[in-house]
């Protein structure tokens, strides 16, 4: 086998430590921080600017809702910075970071991205696309703009050759700049889907909805 493919790093890796909090406060802290991911030879990146924040074992919207562990959610019981990636209605690969430490099953949920290298590439996985606002603007359209697929369930982001996140900003977005929304897609959560777990960034073109 060759060596792994590598990543052209033009910021720092956010690492282990980072990933081993709270997901609300990681949820909070991505905001503005850079996905990477080369495919091909080819850096795509965005700024991520929106987000969901899932709990754990008590929250029922969270896969792990009280302590499910299955072929799928088995990613969730690893460490904080481990990429959980799963299928949605069949089609679409979601994007979520496991967050805390092991079996502490939590995550964060990347809904959104403002696309700022590999705009082809990404044109090219997403042809509907119209524009750049349409890119990444919800969690599938993330992951097919992106080229994220069901084998990158489990990579290490805080480690990975070819799949990480960048820091962009060393302090957080100041609350005035970030918005607090219920989640998207989980009214079976009961009054968990009531609560305000998703961040975005205000005013931002990019989000999937206000």
């Amino acid at each position: 086998m060759g060596e792994p493919e590598r990543v052209s790093v033009e910021g720092e890796r956010l690492g282990r430590r980072f990933y081993r909090q709270d997901p609300v406060t990681v949820a909070r802290q991505l905001l503005g921080q850079r996905l990477v991911h080369v495919v091909e030879g080819v850096r795509c990146s965005g700024l991520i600017v929106e987000t969901e924040a899932y709990l754990g074992v008590e929250d029922k919207a969270a896969h792990s809702f009280n302590w499910r562990k299955t072929r799928r959610t088995q990613t969730m019981f690893r460490d904080g910075g481990t990429a959980y990636v799963f299928l949605n209605y069949g089609i679409h690969r979601l994007l979520n970071i496991v967050v805390a430490r092991p079996e502490e099953p939590k995550a964060v949920l990347l809904r959104a991205l403002e696309p700022v290298a590999g705009l082809d590439a990404m044109y090219a996985r997403r042809p509907k696309a119209k524009h750049d606002t349409d890119l990444c603007s919800g969690p599938g359209k993330l992951g097919a703009a992106m080229g994220i697929e069901l084998r990158h369930d489990g990579t290490d982001l805080a480690t990975s050759s070819g799949l990480l996140v960048e820091r962009v900003r060393q302090r957080s977005l100041p609350a005035s700049e970030v918005v607090a929304r219920p989640r998207v897609g989980v009214d079976y959560a009961g009054e968990w889907a009531e609560k305000p777990l998703r961040f975005y960034v205000r005013g931002n073109p990019h989000v999937s909805r206000p």
